[in-house]
Formats: structure tokens, sequence, C-alpha cells
């Protein structure tokens, strides 16, 4: 949404803003490449540059965004250079040479650091034909959707190993509404985008966030005295965390949809086998919800965790072994494979997180679903994506406080 009001010729204006730290860094973006933002308790006007990137500052700074950081970078390709563009901590990590070698086909060009950030634009891109590989990240593509529309002419994308189809299902529905019209196949191999489009200013709410919902839902299952409730999800676009619905189920989980959500119930985990390929993000929580079931439960995928905030497969594996908790990487099936404890370890323990948003919350659930004090390492990294995650816990009823 942020993006697109900074594309749009006039202001948009978006309602119940999340006030998580990486829409934080989408604001700023936004805000550098040329913006007028204005922000109040509930809402937020963004009036756009219609296309023409007016730079305040010759870096960009992404914070640890993955998604901004490849979204905004892709849309910088617009601005007259040079520009630079760098991030902190795990961004410094994610792998960039896909982008900058678009960047090349399309005639521009971008040099990363070691494959990474921080990056420098020295020519930007033209219109026209370039091939993608998406296997890393389908965000590399949302950037090149929403930037190859502004061009003077037509361009052409061809994308090999595309992942997380869902959140370009998400990304075409949202340039949808901002007026922006793009040809593609089913597959999302192909794409073919005119140009130039002009990008209308929307008013709009954000829609519930299923990425968050999918923790609480899981701390229900494991440790409501009944049953929760978790409002605002009666959403208008495609989310690929929303497959918590039907993983919950498969682990034999209560669960119906109400009004505008969803109730879930306290149930005994049964084992499941699951492919969260398509929506990684799932990975820490069912993981959690998996180590309390009475058998093991597999998980392919793995492959898609290892350049997230921490490498979170392996994180997972260490990290729930201090509950007793095998988890096995079968790096040849693509598989993780969750062995419940026959009792989970309810010792004081310190739980690494590594800067890892939904490594804090996965862990969090874990202590508390096993009774175990736990001091959770770093735990205000969870603003990153869910700042209210600890106070909506307490208000369930849950037992915690901040380590001194």
């Amino acid at each position: 949404m942020v993006a697109g009001a900074l594309l749009a010729d006039g202001t948009s204006i978006i309602h119940n803003i999340s006030q998580s730290d990486d829409c934080t860094a989408a604001l700023q973006l936004a805000a550098q490449l040329g913006a007028e933002i204005e922000i109040d308790e509930t809402s937020l006007k963004i009036t756009g540059v219609g296309g023409n990137l007016q730079p305040r500052t010759e870096t960009l700074h992404v914070g640890e965004s993955g998604l901004s950081a490849r979204l905004f970078t892709a849309i910088a390709g617009l601005a007259t250079p040079p520009l630079s563009i760098d991030g902190e901590k795990s961004i410094r990590g994610r792998p960039m040479d896909d982008l900058a070698s678009v960047f090349e086909q399309l005639k521009g060009h971008l040099t990363t650091t070691n494959g990474s950030f921080p990056l420098h634009i020295q020519k930007g891109i033209r219109s026209g034909d370039a091939s993608l590989n998406g296997s890393i990240s389908s965000q590399f593509l949302t950037g090149l959707l929403f930037t190859l529309p502004n061009l003077s002419g037509n361009s052409s994308l061809f994308i090999q190993q595309l992942k997380s189809a869902p959140y370009v299902q998400l990304t075409l529905e949202i340039l949808e509404d901002f007026g922006i019209k793009i040809d593609h196949d089913e597959s999302f191999q192909r794409f073919h985008i005119e140009g130039p489009q002009k990008f209308d200013p929307i008013e709009t709410v954000v829609d519930g966030d299923w990425s968050g919902a999918a923790a609480i839902a899981v701390a229900g299952m494991l440790c409501a005295s009944d049953s929760i409730g978790i409002s605002g999800l009666d959403n208008q676009y495609t989310q690929a965390d929303e497959a918590i619905r039907g993983a919950l189920l498969f682990a034999g989980g209560a669960l119906s949809g109400t009004e505008d959500g969803i109730q879930i119930a306290r149930r005994p985990v049964r084992a499941f086998n699951l492919d969260l390929t398509e929506s990684p993000d799932l990975f820490p929580v069912l993981a959690a919800l998996a180590a309390h079931g009475k058998k093991p439960s597999r998980i392919q995928g793995i492959h898609r965790l290892y350049q997230k905030e921490s490498n979170r497969a392996q994180t997972i594996q260490s990290e729930w072994k201090k509950f007793g908790i095998k988890v096995e990487l079968d790096e040849a099936s693509d598989a993780m494979i969750v062995y419940p404890g026959k009792e989970i370890v309810n010792e004081p323990m310190t739980i690494e997180t590594y800067g890892d948003h939904r490594i804090a919350m996965a862990t969090t659930i874990l202590a508390m679903a096993g009774k175990a004090s736990a001091i959770i390492k770093d735990a205000e990294c969870v603003a990153k994506s869910y700042p209210e995650f600890f106070d909506d816990l307490v208000m369930l009823g849950a037992l915690l406080e901040t380590a001194r």
C-alpha cells in the first residue's frame, strides 16, 4: 500500500496502519523518495510523486525489512542516479544479485557488496524484457511489478522457479486497486506490463495480518482454557499465511469462522505432514505446535528458511533442543521432522532468538505450553511485525514479565 501511494499522482488515505518496524521502514523509504506523509492516530495520508521520484537523500535506509529492501530497491531504479541503499543487521546478508541481474537486462546498473547490501545504483532501468530467478524470494518480482508500469515503454518478465505465489497474487490485487493492469499467465511465469501507466490515489483499510494471527491461534490451541477468538480477519486480499487455517485442522484443531475472524479451541495435537514452501513464515509456530504432538510431524520447504532474520531451520533445531525436542533437518527431502519429547523440559532456560521476530513468538508459545520458565532474549524484536504480541498474550491470561 505504501509503495503504491508513493507512486500515485495524488493523496492516498490508509486506515488501520500497522505500528510494526517493517511498516515504519516502508514509510521512511517513501518519504526519502519524495512522498509527503501525514500521520494521525488511526490513519495516514500519503501524497505521492506520480512515478517521478524525488529522493531527499543520497542513501536510502531500509532498516531490517526484507520486503522493503527488495521492493523499494526496484522502485529506486526509477530515480535519477547515483543512489545508495543500505540496511542493518540481517539485511546485510540478504541476497540481491538476482535484482542486480534484472537491472543489467533493463539497461540499468546496480552493484552489490558481496552480493548484498550496501547497494549502489549508477544507472536507472528502462522498459524492456528481462528474466528473473524467483526461487529465493517473490519480493524481487513484487518490486518490479510496482516499478515497470511507470516506465515509458512496454516490458515483459519471464520468471523461473517462482516461490510464494500467493504473495504475487496479493501484489497484483493491490496494483489493481491503484488502477494498474498487468497481463500474466496462470502460473505467474510470464508477465506483460504496459507503460506508462498512472497509479491512482486510493482510500483503503489495511487487512488484518494472518501471520500474527497464526501465532495467537497456535497459542490458543495449546494453552487456552477453552477457546479464543481472533477478530479483524475479514480481509480483501490474498494472504499466504491464511494457510494456518488448514494447517490447524490437519493438526486436529477445532477451528471455526466468525463474522470477522476465527475461533480456535484448545485441543490435543495430532501429528501432521504439511508443505510450507508457499508460506514459510508459518514454520516456527507450527514447529512449536508439532512439539506437543504424540508422534513426529513433517514439514516440507526448509530451503525457504535459510535467509530470513536468522537461519530459521538451524535456529529451530538448536532452540527446540533446549525444550527437549529433537528437530531433524533432512535437506535431501527438504523437510523438517519434529519429534515430540515424552515430557517437555520445564527447567529454567535462556532462549536465543537471534533477533528473529518469528522465533521469539514461537519460543514464547513453546514455553507457555510446556509450563517452562524461559528467558526470551531480544524479545523486543517482535516489534518488526507484531509489536502488540506480548500485550495480547497478557490480555488472554499469559503470565509474562520483563527480565532484569
